[in-house]
């Protein structure tokens, strides 16, 4: 099994910044894409970024230039930095890893989510 813990989110106001974390545990034997997913009230989940283990990287139009995502391999630690917030970004926000754990093999494993909020 593989845990997926994310944290840093919280309220902001318009315009500012806030960083959030995906912490991987468990019987890892590798992680390959990493990535956010948002998911607003009445809406469906939708992709924000993801990472490949090699570091290649790819947004949604939505976020491009103010959202950066990153990783460490060596921590199995996912990261989403986010600047210039806006309220339209308000949601519940998911890390989520193509993972291979020894007990499992190679499965989709996502985290609890972590609420933003952005004030206007």
């Amino acid at each position: 099994q593989v845990q997926l813990v994310e944290s840093g989110g919280g309220l902001v106001q318009a315009g500012g910044s806030l960083r959030l974390s995906c912490a991987a545990s468990g019987n890892i034997f590798s992680i390959n894409v990493m990535g956010w997913y948002r998911q607003a009230p009445g809406k469906q989940r939708e992709l924000v970024a993801r990472i490949t283990s090699g570091g290649n990287t790819n947004y949604a139009d939505t976020v491009k230039g103010r959202f950066t995502i990153s990783r460490d391999n060596a921590k199995s630690t996912m990261f989403l930095q986010m600047n210039s917030l806006k309220p339209e970004d308000t949601a519940v926000y998911y890390c989520n890893a193509d993972a291979t754990s020894y007990a499992d093999g190679s499965r989709r494993y996502w985290g609890q989510g972590t609420q933003v909020t952005v004030s206007s």
